[in-house]
């Protein structure tokens, strides 16, 4: 549902790149990583978007140029219509606000020598002229909505568990009411007994504040619970992209195929061949002039190592993939 003006989407994303200059060598030539190689996508108003894909494909790369900790090479970047990537102070007060982050290791994230207390009030001090009496009260406010008790509010980080520790990530996350959400990968960090519970407080969070997730995980069992849309990365492309349904359902991508494959499956009608994924991941230094996946794909074709496959709709799934151009 839009209102007048208001864009169907939240965020918006053209060609989001993002290259570093690296030394190599003895010599010290100069070459580029190409962590992000064009990322186009779209956000829409309380739905999930997952970004799944192997160590290395860039999709904490992403994450850092959506939450602005680092600045894209190219590309643009819309939230709600409105350019973030503008150098002016307006659109940095929209991002930091509207836009945060939760990181993916609760025992780095949170400053060991501050309470809780303090890491959540912190925001509020920074982007709110809040009273301190009204910041404890917003403070404690969040911290129950993420099932947190009065007592917890002046402990220091190391008294609290994995699953206690990310819901106070996700409190800070939310101190600013923001409407998206960037979470690199949650729950990778918890144990499989806490992760449900963090998944379940985030959907929870989801329908109650009208949140919008961009969900970062190599996890796809963990995907298949949350998500709405799902856009698979490959070495810093998009290889394919779709509902959630659709890419469980029938993955188009050689790459995506082989990555359902090795989740694992409540639904025994759903289990699937387990296809081996054989090689490496291709170096982001030198990558192939053709497709990435090419040397790990076995539905290769000569094209595909001379050509690189663009991103083509398919009802509604997006592939890029020669194989399935046919």
């Amino acid at each position: 549902m839009t209102h007048n003006g208001e864009q169907p989407w939240l965020i918006e994303a053209k060609a989001l790149t993002k290259y570093y200059p690296v030394k190599t060598g003895l010599w010290g030539k100069s070459a580029l990583v190409k962590a992000l190689d064009g990322i186009s996508f779209t956000l829409a108003r309380g739905k999930t978007l997952a970004v799944v894909g192997e160590s290395g494909c860039g999709k904490s790369t992403l994450g850092r140029l959506l939450t602005m900790i680092e600045v894209p090479t190219a590309g643009e970047l819309y939230w709600n219509g409105r350019d973030l990537l503008q150098a002016d102070r307006q659109a940095q007060i929209l991002r930091r606000k509207k836009i945060q982050i939760i990181f993916q290791n609760p025992y780095a994230s949170l400053n060991p020598r501050k309470k809780i207390s303090q890491i959540l009030e912190e925001p509020l001090i920074i982007n709110t002229d809040l009273s301190k009496a009204e910041r404890r009260e917003k403070v404690l406010a969040i911290m129950s909505k993420v099932g947190l008790k009065t007592e917890h509010y002046e402990r220091y980080p190391h008294m609290f568990s994995g699953g206690q520790r990310q819901r106070i990530a996700i409190a800070r996350g939310l101190m600013l009411n923001p409407e998206v959400l960037i979470a690199d990968e949650p729950v990778s960090a918890l144990d499989v007994s806490v992760r449900a519970q963090v998944l379940n407080l985030m959907m929870e969070l989801q329908q109650e504040l009208g949140l919008s997730y961009i969900f970062i995980s190599h996890d796809l069992s963990v995907v298949e619970h949350i998500a709405d849309e799902v856009m698979v990365m490959y070495l810093g492309r998009c290889v394919e992209k779709g509902p959630k349904k659709s890419i469980f359902k029938q993955p188009l991508h050689p790459y995506t195929q082989a990555l359902l494959s090795a989740t694992p499956r409540l639904n025994s009608q759903d289990k699937q061949v387990r296809i081996k994924l054989t090689g490496e991941l291709p170096s982001p230094l030198n990558p192939p002039t053709g497709c990435a996946f090419a040397a790990r794909c076995r539905f290769k074709m000569a094209k595909c190592e001379q050509q690189q496959p663009l991103l083509k709709d398919y009802d509604n799934q997006s592939v890029a993939c020669f194989y399935v151009e046919g």
